[in-house]
């Protein structure tokens, strides 16, 4: 059963693979904001996933983050994630990244609860025809 108080973090190394200059979301060699929703979402999931029953899974829905300070190649990003609000499926979460300086970004992200079967037939139906 998933409750309001779970956690889980995630945790990465700043390298070439995940910077903005290789990720094409800056120029810069620092930590992408791309890479820090996945982190994020990372997290969330692990938050959950040994809640769930077998088959099910869960998606994104949205993101609200804010990414508030740069980490240089080398550091260590920990995300986490905590369970805020259960609404029948959807579980809302708070979030937050860190690089052990201090908090570089932070938001809200929800994730709603899936059949795993169902949901990939579902994927099946929007294959674009060529």
């Amino acid at each position: 059963m998933i409750s309001a108080g779970q956690t889980a973090t995630s945790t990465v190394t700043v390298t070439e693979s995940n910077i903005a200059k290789t990720m094409k979301s800056g120029s810069l060699e620092v930590f992408a904001t791309p890479a820090m929703c996945a982190l994020m979402e990372e997290a969330a999931q692990a938050a959950v996933q040994p809640h769930l029953e077998e088959g099910e899974g869960t998606v994104g829905i949205s993101l609200s983050i804010s990414h508030d300070a740069p980490s240089p190649m080398g550091s260590t990003i920990t995300a986490k994630a905590t369970v805020t609000a259960v609404e029948g499926r959807k579980i809302t979460f708070n979030i937050e990244a860190s690089d052990g300086v201090g908090i570089i970004g932070k938001g809200t992200h929800e994730r709603f609860v899936i059949n795993n079967e169902k949901f990939m037939a579902k994927v099946g139906t929007r294959k674009a025809s060529n």
